[in-house]
């Protein structure tokens, strides 16, 4: 099962020689990572193009500029649909996605069930590390209204550690995806859903990140709120 990593990075150079070690570690050798990166001005992607040299698993997408989350994702989609990998992931460079999960991802994505396979905070065995009482709650929150306008019960609609298969992603029409932020999350969902793609939930712990600063936001979290009115009265 090929399968492709995709990695957004901007300010990760301390982190993605071993997130890429524990990410392999974890996968079957049929994986690659790509790292998205948006012009790092510490020079992540440098260090990525010498990863890549070194290692044929590693591939490195450059962007001219920071342009978010989504528009990085969907690179990254964009770029894996022009190859033949089988499934595609969405992670974080930052260890608050756990490279030991990965292993139950793959044995959902290998059962032939479903065509995205979504880490969860809020399931059984699922959690977060690290988090004081007001970001869990906003964070809860967040899920139990979107379950509430868009109808589906997603238990963990904002969480961005997730498995797409390729029919799943020719399905979802990501040219006319318009969220940006955490709300892009909750869109790729939703739209999994009205497709009829079928989704499971894997339970994750979800860990603060170990270097640098968080890009958690008001403005994300707005956004994100708004954003689920939008998609369901579209």
């Amino acid at each position: 099962m090929k399968t492709l990593i995709c990695v957004p990075t901007y300010n990760e150079r301390e982190n993605i020689a071993p997130i890429s070690e524990a990410i392999f570690a974890n996968t079957p050798d049929t994986t690659e990572i790509l790292f998205i990166d948006d012009n790092s001005p510490d020079g992540t992607g440098v260090l990525a193009d010498e990863l890549a040299a070194a290692n044929p698993r590693i591939n490195v997408l450059h962007r001219k500029n920071k342009e978010g989350l989504a528009a990085a994702y969907l690179a990254g989609f964009a770029w894996a649909l022009e190859r033949d990998y089988e499934w595609v992931f969405e992670m974080d460079a930052d260890f608050s996605h756990d490279p030991l999960h990965l292993k139950d991802f793959f044995r959902e994505m290998q059962s032939g069930k479903w065509g995205a396979v979504c880490g969860s905070r809020y399931i059984k065995g699922g959690g977060v590390s690290n988090w004081d009482r007001s970001r869990l709650l906003l964070s809860r929150m967040g899920s139990i209204y979107s379950s509430i306008w868009l109808g589906w019960r997603v238990k963990d609609w904002t969480g961005g550690f997730n498995a797409w298969s390729r029919e799943a992603l020719k399905n979802l029409k990501l040219q006319e995806i318009q969220s940006r932020g955490y709300c892009f999350q909750i869109e790729m969902k939703y739209r999994c859903m009205k497709t009829g793609t079928g989704l499971v939930e894997v339970p994750i712990i979800f860990q603060e990140r170990r270097v640098g600063q968080s890009k958690m936001s008001g403005d994300i979290v707005s956004e994100a709120l708004i954003g689920v009115l939008k998609l369901r009265f579209r």
